[in-house]
């Protein structure tokens, strides 16, 4: 098929096939019986290779292409209930980190808080999971394996989400227990402040890269620049049903967004051997601007308020 062609109109139809069958012999039946034997087959970007391998092999005329043009054009945009199911996760998800939040005490470590956050998700009802970074640790956006005990005055910072319906949700907190010091705020301070001027800047007819331009324009400014020197990854990333799916709010892509398309907000500062502050919220676009599905956090130290 090419672009041009009209849609056909083939109906629902189901086909089985045996464990000594080949399964992609089936579906490159399934489309000559449909007089479709060369042409251009679109695959999804998230269909594993051996599939589309498969394919490929079983119906060598058919060129086999990505088909993120399609797909990720349908995603990209929310209906008024998908935007009800990711509030519901992104709900669940911060209602899980404050409970977790009041119950964690010095001596916990990863795995005390982990169990903590497993139940959190049981008692709400959905499948969750989350990155958890303590002290210096935090500078590490993707999080390491080594084995880190919470005391007074260390930062930590979880990093998550949860699935309702197959919608993700996808939220980061950082915070001291106990006191923070004057560089700690400091730092929280301007990220939050990235946070909110990525918010302000997203809206329709935007390009995503402006958004990412102007959270890091304040981290610069502030002095843990250039580039991506402290703030060391994209403001942020489309979200639906996968925790990372197009469109990205990152410099180069000059997409303009739309109401209701759904990213998150994240932007962060790491300080390598010190301690790093990311704070994140998905927000969705509405006609006049952004919203954030959830109540951002107000401080180091009282991260819900």
């Amino acid at each position: 098929m090419t672009r041009h062609d009209p849609v056909p109109h083939w109906g629902s139809e189901i086909r089985v096939w045996q464990e000594d069958q080949d399964p992609y012999w089936l579906v490159a039946q399934i489309l000559r019986d449909r007089g479709i034997s060369t042409g251009t087959l679109g695959m999804e970007e998230r269909v594993t290779f051996v599939f589309s391998s498969g394919v490929a092999q079983a119906a060598p005329a058919l060129k086999i292409v990505s088909a993120t043009p399609v797909t990720a054009g349908c995603r990209m945009v929310k209906s008024q209930h998908e935007l009800e199911l990711m509030k519901i996760a992104n709900q669940a998800t911060w209602n899980v980190y404050r409970a977790v939040h009041e119950a964690i005490q010095p001596g916990m470590t990863q795995r005390d808080v982990s169990a903590l956050l497993a139940a959190g998700y049981a008692k709400v009802g959905f499948r969750g999971d989350a990155l958890i970074e303590v002290g210096e640790y935090t500078a590490l956006p993707h999080g390491s394996v080594a084995p880190q005990t919470i005391q007074d005055g260390t930062p930590i910072l979880i990093d998550g989400g949860c699935k309702v319906e197959g919608y993700e949700s996808d939220i980061t907190r950082t915070w001291v227990l106990g006191k923070a010091t004057d560089k700690q705020k400091q730092v929280f301070e301007i990220v939050q402040r990235a946070q909110k001027t990525a918010l302000a800047a997203a809206k329709p007819g935007v390009a995503c890269e402006q958004v990412d331009a102007a959270a890091r324009k304040v981290i610069t400014d502030a002095g843990f620049g250039p580039g991506y020197k402290y703030f060391t990854h994209r403001v942020g990333h489309g979200i639906g049903l996968d925790g990372h799916e197009w469109p990205y709010l990152v410099h180069g892509n000059s997409q303009p967004m739309a109401s209701g398309m759904t990213f998150s907000d994240e932007p962060g500062v790491y300080i390598r051997g010190e301690f790093g502050v990311r704070l994140e919220d998905d927000m969705h676009i509405t006609a006049e601007g952004a919203e954030l599905f959830t109540t951002p956090s107000p401080s180091i130290e009282q991260p819900f308020g």
